[in-house]
């Protein structure tokens, strides 16, 4: 018997509505339902403004539904007594890390949540050394983080979500304001916690390149969930995504512009090196 997949986070029917929402424009999120098990990682793109950020935060209970709800392992959101619970269950990684960062060095840092949580010292000390040699950051410790390059910046905010021990973590757009060398570097931590850990990631992206790493993909426009599927079926079908204001990544767009050429490729080429192994096929055929 298949066993059921366990549910991190359920919105049923959730609505958000920013101030003046009601007089100027629609609601931030309409009528959302959807869930997110344990160790998935979803992908969530839309065109800007389409609630991607305001659906993180209800989430992470930063904001409290307008209607319908949050549960986070079955907890809801709008529970006042269970929101630092919530948000150790489900960290969140914003933008810029330097916005996350509080302390004078790496492990002050990391064990600025655990101090909160009033653990024993000890503990604290074995969670902040163990989550360093994880995340490839032991050696960095004593180093104050505002020296730091970004990609590392982003990966002391992760340890210090991680040292919580959570069971999901949320990024906005963790690689927006980093250059490539870094933002491979997080997202590498990334993909390691959610494979080896079983960590369920949440990431909003506007890079089809990191949507592509996903197991799921979520389209958000106008505050709600216009498509819902595999990477592979979501990221492939330009179509939809043109309709939206979105693009493919580079791999997915070329293989179109070689269909059109007359190029017998198949429909859901994603990645580098799917591309590469059909056009070798291709060569052989011809």
């Amino acid at each position: 018997m298949v066993k059921k997949p366990e549910i991190i986070i359920e919105a049923k029917a959730l609505e958000f509505n920013y101030p003046g929402d009601s007089l100027n424009r629609s609601s931030a999120i309409n009528g959302i339902d959807m869930t997110v098990n344990r160790g998935e990682y979803l992908a969530i793109i839309g065109p800007n403004g389409s609630g991607k950020t305001t659906l993180l935060k209800l989430f992470n209970a930063l904001l409290a539904p307008s209607g319908g709800e949050v549960l986070v392992e079955g907890i809801s959101t709008v529970d006042h007594e269970k929101v630092p619970l919530i948000r150790r269950s489900c960290g969140m990684i914003f933008q810029n890390p330097d916005n996350q960062l509080v302390a004078t060095t790496v492990e002050e840092d990391i064990a600025f949540g655990l101090e909160n949580l009033a653990l024993p010292s000890a503990e604290i000390r074995q969670r902040v050394t163990e989550v360093a040699q994880r995340l490839h950051l032991d050696k960095l410790l004593l180093h104050p983080p505002h020296l730091l390059s970004g990609g590392e910046k982003q990966r002391v905010a992760i340890a210090g979500i991680l040292a919580m021990q959570p069971r999901c973590i949320l990024m906005d757009e963790p690689t927006a304001m980093l250059d490539p060398s870094g933002r491979r570097e997080v997202l590498d931590t990334v993909k390691a916690l959610n494979r080896e850990e079983g960590i369920a990631i949440i990431h909003v992206t506007h890079f089809p390149e990191e949507a592509a790493h996903a197991d799921r993909v979520l389209v958000l426009n106008q505050g709600e969930v216009v498509e819902d599927g595999p990477a592979e079926i979501i990221l492939t079908d330009l179509e939809m995504l043109h309709s939206y204001n979105l693009q493919g990544t580079a791999v997915v767009e070329l293989a179109a512009l070689l269909r059109q050429d007359g190029f017998n490729l198949p429909t859901r080429i994603l990645h580098n090196r799917e591309l590469v192994n059909s056009l070798c096929q291709y060569e052989r055929k011809s």
